[in-house]
This record gives structure tokens, sequence and C-alpha cells, in this order.
């Protein structure tokens, strides 16, 4: 499925329904939010717990669920003028997605202006895959809860209509703010802040009870909230994690070309480790400012992965491949503890840590503790104002597991 974005523009948006793919054009203008629930993932605070999600469970059980609203399709329209085209906030493959008001107790439409803001999205109608999908998400999000996921309030099943409705993101997607035309540069401080809310998003669901993999991990579905807060959208292609002595989970291949995970693509196995690969694609769009793919460039450029593999580990052309917006404005050494995590991210599947150990290395960066601000962030002068980095005690090598952290021993670390 889709989502939410921030602003008119246009972004990569894959149909989640197809087959790795290029992904698909579309226009947006805004996103939607978070929550929580009962199982602690190792390595940050109580306040992140989980929901269980019982297997399998039917329609009806789905649709039941005691924290969803069911809507009907006529409040629906109201709420959203009648799915007026100045209340249109995205369009893509997945369908159209409205700018609504409803009542913060009621959950009644409102008028505009009034009330609590949704996101409601209009699914197209694409058969049973659709439906699918469509009800992926109400299950995961009508039971899993946590700060940075985005928070589903209800949906709407009607006859051929599928329509889903979010709480309100203000600014939109991630993939928006690294690539539209004319958008504001990030500080540094806010991509680290996103990248480690992210990851809690990730290492929430990878902890919880009955594991869940993602498998479609990418910018443009990780939304963002009036201060930054960064909170992953669209479950369409979720699954259920392994359980017993399996080690993977065996499924159609689905996703975006650029963010799938190699060994995914080529055997249809489909492990936790594969969203830690799409994590660190996306970490190296925060470093580089590039897309995951990008057809405008030529050759190896075409392929971030490939283009900045020669980079990763050499501290003094790491410069080379960092965002020349951020005109040489970022901390030296934790900007190359990020890329050294994010090379044993992409790293073939037995050598690449768990979304845990990526959280505990992300929290503790410098730039972490400055994340809310940014003006206050200690910035040392980059190899683009003519300086040389400093030491720094990280290794890169292929290693059994992610036990590179940032001034920190190397210690056991768990492998999957």
């Amino acid at each position: 499925m889709g989502n939410c974005l921030g602003r008119r523009s246009k972004v990569d948006n894959s149909l989640s329904s197809r087959a790795i793919s290029g992904g698909t054009k579309v226009t947006s203008k805004s996103g939607h939010s978070s929550v929580s629930s009962s199982l602690s993932v190792p390595t940050h605070s109580d306040e992140y717990t989980s929901g269980t999600l019982p297997t399998p469970r039917s329609e009806g059980d789905i649709l039941s669920s005691p924290n969803l609203k069911a809507f009907t399709f006529s409040e629906l329209k109201n709420a959203t003028r009648n799915f007026r085209i100045d209340s249109l906030l995205g369009e893509g493959g997945f369908g159209n997605v409205y700018k609504g008001w409803i009542d913060e107790h009621t959950l009644s439409p409102e008028r505009p202006g009034c009330g609590m803001v949704v996101a409601v999205k209009k699914l197209k109608t694409e058969g049973f895959q659709g439906h699918k999908e469509w009800l992926s998400e109400v299950n995961h999000l009508g039971q899993l809860h946590h700060p940075n996921l985005v928070k589903l309030i209800g949906y709407c099943v009607e006859g051929d209509n599928r329509l889903l409705v979010y709480e309100y993101m203000s600014k939109g997607s991630l993939e928006n703010h690294l690539f539209r035309r004319g958008a504001q540069p990030l500080p540094w401080a806010i991509k680290i802040k996103v990248a480690i809310d992210a990851a809690r998003g990730l290492s929430f669901l990878h902890g919880s009870e009955q594991q869940v993999i993602y498998r479609d991990f990418k910018a443009s579905n990780i939304l963002l909230d009036s201060e930054f807060n960064a909170k992953l959208s669209d479950f369409g292609l979720a699954k259920a994690g392994p359980t017993g002595d399996r080690s993977h989970v065996s499924t159609r291949v689905m996703g975006t070309q650029g963010y799938a995970a190699p060994e995914y693509i080529a055997t249809g196995r489909l492990t936790a480790k594969c969203d830690v690969y799409s994590f660190g694609v996306v970490l190296l769009e925060l470093l580089s400012g590039r897309r995951a793919v990008d057809k405008t460039k030529v050759g190896l450029e075409q392929n971030l992965v490939d283009w900045v593999k020669p980079y990763l580990g050499d501290r003094r052309r790491l410069f080379r491949i960092m965002d020349t917006k951020l005109e040489g404005q970022y901390p030296q050494k934790p900007a190359y503890a990020a890329a050294i995590l994010a090379s044993q991210c992409i790293s073939e599947a037995k050598l690449r840590p768990q979304m845990y150990e990526v959280l505990a290395i992300l929290e503790q960066l410098p730039a972490a503790k400055y994340a809310n601000s940014p003006a206050s962030s200690p910035l040392l002068k980059s190899p683009l104002r003519n300086s040389r980095p400093p030491p720094l005690n990280l290794k890169p090598q292929r290693v059994p597991t992610a036990i590179i952290s940032y001034e920190i021993p190397a210690g056991k670390m768990s492998k999957s």
C-alpha cells in the first residue's frame, strides 16, 4: 500500500502489492502518527512496549479490534468534504490520501479547522491483493502500539471501498525532506534523530513476542511530526517472523528496488536481517542525501550501495559521499561511526547486526543527545572545510556480527 506524505512533490513510492520494482512516482502534501502496548525491547526504556499478534486471526477478529473505530463511508466523505481535490494530501498507485477532520472524543466528522486533523487513505480497488494488504495494515496497527509506529485510528470497509484513518503527520515523509526539489536541508542532528526513531520502531517490531518483519522499510514510509519525531507507516507487506526452530519465512519477493536485501531477492527467504539491510540503505540516504536508486546518475552511481562501498571504511575519503547540502557541517567522528554502522547493515546477512544492536550504537553517538536542538550540536569541521578528521577507534572489518561500536569496547553480540 502507500503512505501519507508531506507537501506536494514527486516522490518514489512503489506499490506494495507488486513484486520488487523501481517504484511509482506520486505527488503529496502530508502524513500520519504513533502510540504504546506489552513486551520490552532490550536497549531502550520500558515506555516502548508491544502487543501480541496471535496468529492466525480471521478477518472478523481483525476488524473487531477494540483499539480501532469502524467508520462508515458517509462519515469519511463528510470528514474530507467529499474527498475534494483541495483536501488531497497525496496520490499514488495505492490510491489517494485526503486531509480530514474528526471530533477528538467521539471521532465523528467535523467541519474543516475544527476537532482533530487526520489523514484518510482511500485505496484503489485492486482485487484480493489490495484487500489483503489493507487487512494486514489493520491487523498490525490495530494491535501493535509504539511511539515510533504510525497511529491507526480506524478503518472503513463498505462494498468495494477500503479506507484507513491515521493520525496526521504534519512534516510528511523523510523522502520529501531528503529529495524534494527546494526542500530545506535537514541538519545533521535531525538526521540522527530520525535514524534513532526509525531504529526504535524496527527494534520494537523485531522484539515483539511474535516477531514482525516490516519488509518495506524505506524513506517514503518514514513519516515525521511537527517536531521531527519519526514513525513507521504502511504495514501492508509486514509478515510474522519465523517461529520455533525455523530460521526464515519463505514468501513471495515483494518490496522496493534498492532497499530489499539481496539474499531475499535471490531466495524469497525473509528474516529480520532483511529489515536491517533496508535500514542500512536508509542510513546511507541520510548520510549522502542520495536516493537508493537514481536513474539520473550514470554507471555505478545509479545504485547507492554500490557507489558508497569503497568510501565507507576510509574516514579520509568519507566526505566524498556525505550530503553536500550539509555544507560540511557535521561532526566527523559520529559521521564515520554512522558510516561504519551502515556498512555493517548492508554486509552479508550473517554479518549484520540485529536492530537492537544498531539502536544501541546510534544512541551512543554524541550528536544524538542534541537531536532536539540542532543549533547546539557540537559540529566539527569536515574535510570540505580543509580539516583532517581525528582518529577514531573504529576498524572497518568483516566480523561475526555488529560488534563495532562508537568508543565502546567490542563485546559479545547475539547472532541470528
